[in-house]
């Protein structure tokens, strides 16, 4: 079995809390973090809630990475999707992590898209021009 993506779910728990609520901060530390990660940003969008609170996705070109800060908890749940294998979502995790300053971290990472590929045969993860839709044929 081969994956089309790999799916890290974050909890970044005793975060700097004026860090995590400061809407720029995590905007830029999103940004930067995927663009470390050599990950194509294509947009993004930012929400400052009131009293507190950020929630942002940064949409890539290997897919996204969305978060929802709790800062009244020190709490951050991150969720980075890449697909194909040019960008490890790792290099993310680990650069929120020492953005956040956070001391107490969990991760869960799933595979995502997952099927049979015969010997030696390669899963696409960017369809050739003029391929069908459909795996299935």
């Amino acid at each position: 079995m081969k994956a089309l993506g790999r799916q890290i779910l974050v909890e970044y728990y005793d975060c700097d809390v004026n860090a995590i609520n400061d809407v720029d901060f995590v905007e830029r530390v999103l940004l930067d973090g995927t663009k470390n990660a050599k990950a194509t940003v294509i947009s993004h969008n930012f929400h400052k809630f009131s009293p507190h609170g950020v929630s942002g996705t940064v949409v890539i070109a290997e897919s996204h990475v969305a978060i929802h800060t709790w800062p009244e908890y020190g709490y951050a749940a991150v969720d980075i999707f890449t697909c194909g294998e040019t960008i490890d979502p790792w290099v993310i995790q680990e650069y929120l992590k020492e953005n956040f300053k956070s001391s107490n971290v969990s991760s869960m990472e799933l595979k995502r898209g997952l099927f049979k590929v015969g010997p030696g045969e390669e899963l696409l993860f960017k369809p050739k021009e003029n391929a069908e839709l459909s795996f299935y044929k």
